[in-house]
C-alpha cells in the first residue's frame, strides 16, 4: 500500500507508517508519476486532484485535510470510482477566532464598540454558526442568511440577503465556492450587490476568494458604497491584487483557519476516514504534541472598565489580526511562504483568564466564548 501525503500536513507523520509506504512532498510536486502507484492521496487545496492528476492511476481514496473541496473534481471522481472525503468543520472555531479579532481589531482602530452593531452573516454552516454565537455574545444585532438551510428549515430565523444589504453594518461571509446552480457563490460580491448597500458596511471575506469580485470590491470602495474590506482569501492567490491589498483595513494570506487545534482536526480527520476506508484499525488516532504558545494565561482587571473592553483584551491576547496584516503588507510575493511557516495560533480553550474586578455577566461572556476562567 502506498500514500502521497501533503508534507505541509502536521502532526501526520507516523501515523501511517506501519501499513503503508508513506511519500510526503510539497502539493506543487504531486504529479501523475508520483500517484499513480498510489492506493490514497492526502493533500490541502493547493492540489488539483482532476483527470489531470488522477487518470490511470491506482487510487481509491483522496482525504483532504480542509473544509473547502473545491480542487477535488467529484465529477471526476465519481466516474473513476474514486472515493473522497473533507474534513467539515474542522477549523470552525479557529476562523471564529480570526473573526473575533478581525472585529475587536477594527474597533479599537476606529474608536467604537460592536454592542448594537447589525451584522449580516452569509451562510450559517459550521463557521458562520459559531461566528453568529459570538457575536450575539458580544451584543451585536445578528442577520442569518443561508437559502439552502430556509428552504429546509423554513424562514423564521434567515434574513434575506436584500434585509443585510439594507440594516448591517458589516457583513462576514462564509459561504462555500458555488461556480453555478440555485446557490451559486461564485461572485456573489458584484457590482450589483454592492449597489444595493444602503449602510456603508464592512466586508469580510474569510471563505472563498472568488465569492468577492476583486474589480467591484475596489469601485465600492472608492465610491464609498463599501467603508472598508477585511480579506483574507483573495481571487487568484498567491498572485493577489496589490490594489486591494492597499485598500483594505485589514489583509491576510488565507490563515483564518491555521490555528494549530484547526490544522489538527483536520489531520485527525483524514486519518481516521483513511483508515475506516481501508479497514487499518486507527478509527480513533489522534494528534499528539500540538504545539503550545509560550504564554497560556491572561490576567486581567476590570476596574472601572466596560465588559466590552474586557473581552476585547482576552480575544486579542489570543491573536492579534495585525501581526499577519503587517507581514503580508511587508512582502505580498511570500503569500505562500507565509502559509507555510504560520506561527503557533491557539484557541480560547487553551487560554486561562485570571479575572479580577470583571462583573458576572462579562465573566459568563468569556466562559462562552469558551475560555477558562478563574475569578479573584
Amino acid at each position: 500500500m502506498k500514500i502521497v501525503i501533503d508534507d505541509k500536513i502536521p502532526y501526520i507523520r507516523g501515523a501511517f507508517e506501519p501499513f503503508a509506504e508513506v511519500v510526503y512532498l510539497p502539493g506543487s510536486k504531486t504529479t501523475p508519476d508520483v500517484v499513480k502507484d498510489a492506493d490514497a492521496i492526502v493533500t490541502r487545496t493547493r492540489t488539483k486532484c482532476n483527470r489531470g492528476l488522477l487518470e490511470g492511476s491506482k487510487v481509491k481514496f483522496i482525504a483532504t485535510a480542509t473544509i473547502g473541496f473545491d480542487h477535488i473534481d467529484t465529477d471526476y471522481c465519481r466516474e473513476a470510482g474514486i472515493e473522497w472525503t473533507n474534513a467539515p468543520g474542522c477549523n470552525a472555531e479557529s476562523v471564529n477566532q480570526y473573526i473575533a479579532s478581525a472585529l475587536f481589531s477594527y474597533a479599537q482602530k476606529n474608536k467604537f464598540e460592536l454592542s448594537g452593531k447589525t451584522i449580516g452573516v452569509v451562510g450559517v454552516g459550521h463557521v458562520g454558526s459559531k461566528v453568529a454565537r459570538l457575536c450575539q455574545t458580544i451584543g451585536m444585532k445578528v442577520l442569518l442568511n443561508d437559502p439552502p438551510r430556509e428552504r429546509v428549515e423554513g424562514p423564521e430565523k434567515f434574513a434575506s440577503l436584500k434585509k443585510i444589504q439594507e440594516k448591517a453594518d458589516m457583513i462576514t461571509f462564509h459561504v462555500p465556492l458555488n461556480m453555478k446552480g440555485e446557490d451559486a457563490t461564485f461572485h456573489l460580491v458584484n457590482d450589483e450587490f454592492i449597489g444595493n448597500l444602503q449602510k456603508k458596511p464592512l466586508l469580510i471575506n474569510s471563505c472563498r476568494g472568488e465569492v468577492f469580485d476583486t474589480k467591484a470590491v475596489k469601485t465600492g470602495l472608492k465610491t464609498e458604497a463599501v467603508s472598508d474590506v477585511i480579506i483574507d482569501c483573495w481571487e487568484n492567490e498567491p498572485q493577489i491584487d496589490p490594489e486591494l491589498l492597499s485598500m483594505a483595513a485589514f489583509a491576510t494570506p488565507h490563515i483564518a483557519g491555521y490555528s494549530k487545534d484547526g490544522k489538527a482536526n483536520g489531520t485527525k480527520m483524514s486519518v481516521q476516514a483513511i483508515s475506516r476506508f481501508f479497514k487499518l484499525g486507527i478509527d480513533n488516532w489522534e494528534p499528539e504534541n500540538v504545539e503550545l504558545p509560550d504564554e497560556t494565561v491572561i490576567e486581567i482587571d476590570g476596574s472601572r472598565r466596560s465588559g466590552f473592553s474586557v473581552l476585547q483584551e482576552a480575544v486579542l491576547a489570543t491573536y492579534s489580526i495585525e501581526s499577519d496584516n503587517n507581514a503580508l503588507r511587508k512582502d505580498p510575493a511570500q503569500f505562500e511562504k507565509l502559509r507555510g511557516d504560520y506561527p503557533v495560533r491557539r484557541e480560547f480553550p487553551t487560554y486561562l483568564v485570571k479575572t479580577k474586578n470583571v462583573d458576572n455577566e462579562t465573566a459568563d461572556k468569556l466562559e462562552e466564548l469558551k475560555f477558562n476562567i478563574l475569578t479573584e
